[in-house]
C-alpha cells in the first residue's frame, strides 16, 4: 500500500514575472528601514536583506529610493539618481544574490509627504500629516520627473537589481495625481480619471522602456485609498489595467494612505482583512497580483492564493519578526514561527521618528552586523555556568532562552503563576490580543532551549543561596521590569469614598472598579486601561 503524496503548499510553487522565475510565491514587500539613506549604511542593509534571502523568500523589494531630491522620503534620504548611487548599491545586490535571492529597487517620489520645504504635488493641497504646503507641479516638472524615474530604473540595473517597483500607492506622488482629493488640476494631468492617470502611466511606460526585457517591473498600486474623495473602485480597476498596458509585469497591492483614519496594519485590524481588495485587482488584470497587509502566518498567506485573491503574497513586518518565516510553511508546529504582533513599536514608530527599524519580537532585525546580536555559539564545557533569571516577562524569557542557547544551565523565576510580565496585561486590551500568541511563543522558545521555569514564588536573595550561604548561581540576571506607581489621594479609601487601584489589578480583573472611573495618566498604559474599561 503506497502512502498518499504530501500536498505542496501553493506558496512554494514557482512563478515567472517578466524575465525572472521565482522559486516561490512569497515576496518581502517594501519597508523603509532607515538603512537606505546613507551609503555607509548600505553594508548593514545588505546583511539585513541577505538574511531574508537565505531564509528563502522568492523576491525582496527594497525600501523606497528617491528619484529626485525633493521627492526623497526623508531629508537627505536614499536615492538612485547617480552612477555613484548605483555603485554603492552593488553591496546590497551582491549580498542578496550570493544568498540565492532576487531583489527589486523600489523607486519613490514622496510628493506632498516629503519632509523638505521644497515639496511638490499634483496640486497645492497640504497633507494633514505635513507641516508644509506643496507647490503644484508644472508640466516641465512632470516631464523631468518621468525622466528621473526612467534614469533611476537604468541605474537600478547597473546596480545589479533584478528590476524595480514603482510606488504608486499609499498617498505618495503618483497616488496624489490619481485621487481627486489631491489632484485639482484643470490641465491635461487633471480632471477626469483618464487625465489624472496620465502622469503615473507615463512613468510606468518610461520605466518599462528603460528596463527593456532585462528587468522585472512591479507597480505598487492602490487597491483602496481609504481617504475622502479618493479613487473609486472602478477607477482603481481602470488604473490597474492602464499600468498593465504600460508594461507592468506584476502589481503589488497597496492599502490606504498614511493620513487615512482607517487603520490598515495595527493589531486591531483583522488578519487578511483586505483580501477582497486584492481580489478586485486580480479580476481587473491578466498579470499577477501580490496581496499585502495583515498576512501574518502561512495559513493566511495560503488562503490568499487558494481563494484566488492573488498570485503571490507580500510580507514586510512578519519578515522583520522572523527572517526564517518560510520554514514555517512546511512545519506544522506553529510555535516555531516568531510572530509579528502588528504592534508597530520598533518598526513604523521608528520610521516616523527617523530612527532605524527593528522589531519588538526580534531585536536582531536591522542589527545583523552587530556582534552582540550574533547567533549564540555554545560555550566550552568548562565555561558552562549556572544562571538565575528573576522575572519571566518578555525580557526574562528572552534572556533565559539566549543564555540556554549558549549552553548554560538556566533557571527562570517569576512570582506570578504564569510568565509574561506586561504582556500578560497587554493581551487583555481590546485590539492587542496578539500579545497572547507572542507570549506563548516566547515561553515555548525558552522551554525548547532547556530553561527551567519556576513560577508562583517570590524569589529573595536568600533563596538564591545554597544551604551554607554560598551563591547557588554563578550569575543572577534581574529582569523584573516595572510595577505600577502607588498614588495616595486625599479623600479616597474610606467608607463610601472612591477606591484607588493599580492598573494591573484592574486589567487582570482582581478588583471591581464600579460604573464611574477616573484614570490618572494618559500615556500608553492609561489609554489602554481606559479602552479596556470602556
Amino acid at each position: 500500500m503506497t502512502s498518499a503524496p504530501v500536498a505542496v503548499s501553493p506558496l512554494l510553487q514557482p512563478i515567472t514575472l517578466g524575465p525572472l522565475t521565482l522559486p516561490n510565491r512569497v515576496v518581502m514587500a517594501s519597508m523603509h528601514v532607515g538603512l537606505e539613506d546613507r551609503h555607509d549604511d548600505l553594508p548593514q542593509l545588505a546583511a539585513f536583506y541577505a538574511e531574508r534571502a537565505r531564509g528563502g523568500v522568492g523576491l525582496i523589494v527594497t525600501g523606497g529610493l528617491g528619484v529626485v531630491p525633493e521627492g526623497a522620503v526623508t531629508l537627505g534620504g536614499g536615492m538612485l539618481a547617480s552612477a555613484e548611487d548605483a555603485r554603492a548599491h552593488r553591496v546590497v545586490t551582491d549580498a542578496v544574490h550570493a544568498a540565492g535571492g532576487r531583489i527589486l529597487a523600489q523607486l519613490l517620489h514622496a510628493g506632498r509627504y516629503a519632509p523638505s520645504p521644497d515639496l511638490v504635488s499634483a496640486s497645492a493641497v497640504r497633507a494633514p500629516i505635513s507641516r508644509h504646503t506643496p507647490r503644484e507641479m508644472t508640466t516641465a516638472d512632470i516631464e523631468r520627473t518621468v525622466s528621473a524615474f526612467a534614469r533611476a530604473a537604468t541605474l537600478a540595473l547597473e546596480a545589479g537589481y533584478d528590476g524595480v517597483e514603482i510606488m504608486a500607492s499609499e498617498g505618495y506622488l503618483l497616488n496624489q495625481f490619481l485621487a481627486p482629493a489631491t489632484n485639482r488640476r484643470a490641465d491635461e494631468y487633471g480632471g477626469d480619471a483618464e487625465r489624472r492617470r496620465r502622469f503615473p502611466v507615463a512613468v510606468v511606460a518610461a520605466v518599462r522602456e528603460a528596463l527593456g526585457e532585462r528587468g522585472v517591473l512591479s507597480v505598487r498600486t492602490s487597491a483602496a485609498d481609504l481617504v475622502p474623495d479618493g479613487q473609486t473602485r472602478a477607477e482603481i480597476a481602470d488604473t490597474a489595467r492602464a499600468f498593465e498596458a504600460a508594461g507592468a509585469d506584476v502589481l503589488m497591492t497597496g492599502i490606504g494612505w498614511h493620513e487615512s483614519r482607517v487603520p490598515t496594519i495595527v493589531t486591531s485590524v483583522p488578519r487578511a482583512a483586505f483580501l477582497a481588495a486584492s481580489a478586485d485587482l486580480t479580476a481587473a488584470v491578466d498579470i499577477p497580483v501580490i496581496a499585502s497587509n495583515r498576512l501574518t502566518t502561512p495559513a493566511e498567506a495560503e488562503e490568499a492564493l487558494t481563494s484566488g485573491a492573488a498570485a503571490l503574497v507580500g510580507l514586510a513586518r512578519p519578515l522583520l519578526a522572523d527572517p526564517d518565516w518560510m520554514a514555517a510553511i512546511s512545519d506544522p508546529r506553529a510555535r516555531t514561527l516568531t510572530p509579528c504582533i502588528a504592534c508597530n513599536q520598533a518598526c513604523l514608530d521608528h520610521v516616523f521618528t527617523g530612527a532605524k527599524v527593528s522589531c519588538l519580537m526580534n531585536p536582531r532585525a536591522g542589527r545583523e552586523t552587530e556582534p552582540e546580536y550574533a547567533a549564540p555559539v555554545p560555550v566550552a564545557l568548562g565555561r558552562r555556568r549556572r544562571i538565575a533569571v528573576v522575572g519571566a516577562g518578555p525580557a526574562g524569557l528572552t534572556a533565559a532562552e539566549r543564555a540556554a542557547r549558549f549552553g548554560h544551565e538556566v533557571t527562570l523565576f517569576d512570582r506570578h503563576a504564569e510568565p509574561g510580565g506586561q504582556f500578560r496585561l497587554a493581551r487583555r486590551i481590546p485590539g492587542k490580543e496578539e500579545f497572547g500568541p507572542a507570549l506563548e511563543h516566547l515561553a515555548a522558545r525558552a522551554a525548547a532551549a532547556g530553561v527551567t521555569l519556576v513560577t508562583g514564588e517570590e524569589v529573595s536573595a536568600q533563596a538564591l543561596l545554597t544551604d551554607d550561604g554560598q551563591p547557588g548561581y554563578d550569575e543572577v540576571l534581574l529582569t523584573t521590569g516595572v510595577r505600577p506607581r502607588p498614588i495616595a489621594l486625599s479623600g479616597t479609601g474610606g467608607p463610601g469614598a472612591p477606591a484607588v487601584h493599580a492598573y494591573d489589578d484592574v486589567v487582570l480583573g482582581h478588583v471591581d472598579v464600579g460604573p464611574r472611573v477616573a484614570v490618572i495618566g494618559a500615556g500608553g498604559v492609561g489609554v489602554d486601561v481606559a479602552e479596556a474599561l470602556a
